[in-house]
C-alpha cells in the first residue's frame, strides 16, 4: 500500500514554531520511515507524536507546554515527558541536535520503539487495550483538525474523543511507572541503533578522508542521505556492506596517502596547518611560552608556515574500469565486492575520475559513475544487485573494450575481478592485445581462490587472493 507522504497533524505538545513544522514536513516527506511508523503507529496521534519527538531530539531548547489546550494530545505529552525528564535524554541530544539525520533517524527508532512498547503492554493489560481502542474508533470517526478549530468545538463527539483520551492518557501515565523502565530501555536500544546507522550512511556516502565522513556527507542532498538511511536500517546486507566500505575505505586511504607521499617533493612554502608539513621555526615557536598562544591561534586559522608540495610524476592515470564476477561462486563474496567497489568510487571521485563497473556471469550490467559520484539509488542499486549464473571471461572483457572504445576512458586502469575458470581463445586474445595497445590502458587481476594461466593471458598483472580482504586485494587501491 503506498504511503501519503502529507503531515495532516501540526499540533504539539512543544514549544514548536512555523520552522519547526515546516521542516519537520519536509522530513517526513522524504523518509519512508517516519511514514511507515506512522502508517503503523499505535496511537491515533501518532502522525504529531513523530513531529515532537523530532522536535526534542533536533531543537537546541525543546520545552514541553505546562498544558496543552487539546486534551486529545496528553498521552502524547506523557510519553514526550518521560522521554525528556530521563537523565540519558541530554545525553541522545549530543548526537542529534541540529543534525537532521540523525533526528530524523532517531525519530524513527523511537517511534518504532514506542510502537513495539504499546503493543507489548496492551497485551498483557486489558484495560489498555480498551481504552486505546476506545480513542482510536472515536478518532476514525472524526477528521484530523488544527488545535484552534478543536479549541472552538463543542460537538459531542470532540467532547467523546477528548474523555476517552484523558481516560486512556490516566492508564498509560500508570504504566509508565510501572513499566517504565522497559520503556527507556528500548529508547536506549533506539539510540544505539540510530548511531549505528549514521555511521553506515557515512561509510557507505561519506567519502574517503579521514576523520571527516560527517562533514563530507553533508555534501550529500539530504533526500539522498534519508533514503540510504532507511534502507541500512531495514536490509541486513546493505549494513555488512557499509562495514566493509569502511573497512577497505581505510586501506584505501592508506595506500593512496603513501603513494601520494613518495610522488611529491618539498618545493616552496605555503600557509596552512598539516602538523607533519610545518617549517622548524614554527615548531620551535610552540615550544616557547611567550610565542606558544600565537602559534595556536594561526594553526588553528591555518596561517602557519608550512612547506608545499609538488608532484613529480601524474597520480591517477586515467578512468578505471572494474570487471566484477557475479557468477554463483562469488555469491559469499558478494558484500565484500560491493565494498570494495565503494572504496574504488571514494579514490575515483577524490581524483575526479570517471570508474565503470562491469557485472558480469553470463550476462553483463554496465553501471558508469562519471568522476567517482555516486547517488543514493546508484548505490542502493548496485548494493542489490547480484546476477548469478556462469563465468563468461570473453563477454565481460569485451564489455570492457567498448567502454574503453569510448574517448574519455582512454588509458584506463582495468581491474578484472573472478573466481572462475572460462576458456578465451586465440583470436579474442590478439584482438584484445591490440586494443589494450591502441587505447594504452592495463589490466590487474584479483583471482580469487583459483590458479588458471587463462588470466594470465589478457592482464599484465595476476594477483592470487583468498577474499577482498587481504594484502594483494588492497593493490587496487595504488591504481
Amino acid at each position: 500500500m503506498k504511503r501519503s507522504k502529507i503531515i495532516r497533524d501540526h499540533r504539539s505538545v512543544l514549544n514548536t514554531d512555523a520552522f519547526d513544522k515546516r521542516r519537520f514536513k519536509e522530513l517526513f516527506g522524504m523518509s519512508d520511515g517516519l511514514q511507515k511508523v506512522r502508517e503503523e503507529g499505535e496511537l491515533p496521534t501518532t502522525e504529531s507524536l513523530l513531529g515532537d519527538i523530532w522536535a526534542a531530539l533536533y531543537k537546541m531548547k525543546p520545552q514541553l507546554l505546562k498544558e496543552v489546550a487539546d486534551r486529545s494530545l496528553k498521552p502524547n505529552r506523557t510519553i514526550i515527558k518521560k522521554l525528556m525528564t530521563d537523565q540519558r535524554f541530554e545525553e541522545y541530544r549530543r548526537y542529534t541536535r541540529l543534525d537532521d539525520l540523525a533526528a530524523t533517524v532517531c525519530a524513527v527508532k523511537f517511534g518504532e520503539k514506542i510502537n513495539v512498547w504499546l503493543a507489548e503492554v496492551k497485551a498483557e493489560d486489558k484495560e489498555l487495550r480498551e481504552r486505546l481502542e476506545a480513542v482510536q474508533s472515536l478518532q476514525e470517526e472524526m477528521p484530523v483538525r488544527q488545535a484552534e478549530e478543536m479549541e472552538k468545538a463543542e460537538d459531542g463527539l470532540m467532547q467523546e474523543l477528548e474523555k476517552a483520551s484523558v481516560q486512556l492518557n490516566d492508564k498509560l501515565e500508570l504504566t509508565l511507572a510501572t513499566n517504565g523502565e522497559r520503556f527507556l530501555q528500548a529508547m536506549d536500544e533506539a539510540v544505539e541503533e540510530t548511531i549505528k546507522v549514521k555511521e553506515s550512511v557515512i561509510s557507505l556516502m561519506g567519502g574517503s578522508s579521514a576523520g571527516k565522513g560527517d562533514a563530507e556527507l553533508k555534501k550529500v542532498p539530504l533526500r539522498e542521505q534519508l533514503a540510504v538511511a532507511d534502507k541500512v536500517a531495514q536490509d541486513p546486507k546493505i549494513r555488512e556492506i557499509a562495514d566493509w566500505a569502511g573497512r577497505f575505505k581505510q586501506v584505501a586511504r592508506e595506500k593512496q596517502k603513501s603513494k601520494y607521499v613518495d610522488a611529491m617533493e618539498w618545493r616552496s612554502v605555503m600557509l596552512g596547518n598539516e602538523i607533519e608539513r610545518l617549517l622548524p621555526i614554527e615548531l620551535s615557536l610552540y615550544s616557547h611560552d611567550a610565542t606558544k598562544n600565537d602559534f595556536l591561534r594561526r594553526f588553528a586559522e591555518g596561517e602557519t608556515l608550512q612547506y608545499d608540495k609538488k608532484k613529480r610524476e601524474e597520480l591517477g592515470k586515467g578512468p578505471i574500469v572494474c570487471c566484477l564476477d557475479q557468477s554463483g561462486s562469488m555469491k559469499l563474496l558478494d558484500n565484500q565486492s560491493k565494498g570494495f567497489i565503494l572504496a574504488l568510487l571514494t579514490i575515483a571521485k577524490k581524483q575526479r575520475r570517471d570508474l565503470c563497473v562491469l557485472l558480469f556471469s553470463t550476462t553483463i550490467q554496465r553501471n558508469t559513475y562519471v568522476k567517482g559520484k555516486i547517488t543514493g539509488n546508484e548505490l542502493i542499486r548496485l548494493a542489490r544487485t547480484y546476477l548469478g549464473g556462469g563465468t563468461d571471461f570473453t563477454l565481460s572483457l569485451e564489455g570492457a573494450m567498448k567502454v574503453i572504445e569510448q574517448s574519455t576512458f582512454k588509458r584506463s586502469d582495468v581491474i578484472f575481478v573472478t573466481d572462475g575458470e572460462d576458456e578465451v581463445s586465440e583470436e579474442f586474445l590478439k584482438k584484445f592485445h591490440k586494443k589494450k595497445k591502441l587505447k594504452e590502458f592495463n589490466v590487474l587481476t584479483l583471482l580469487v581462490g583459483n590458479d588458471t594461466d587463462v588470466a594470465e593471458s589478457f592482464s599484465d598483472r595476476v594477483l592470487h587472493v583468498t577474499d577482498f580482504d587481504e594484502e594483494g586485494s588492497f593493490t587496487a587501491f595504488e591504481i
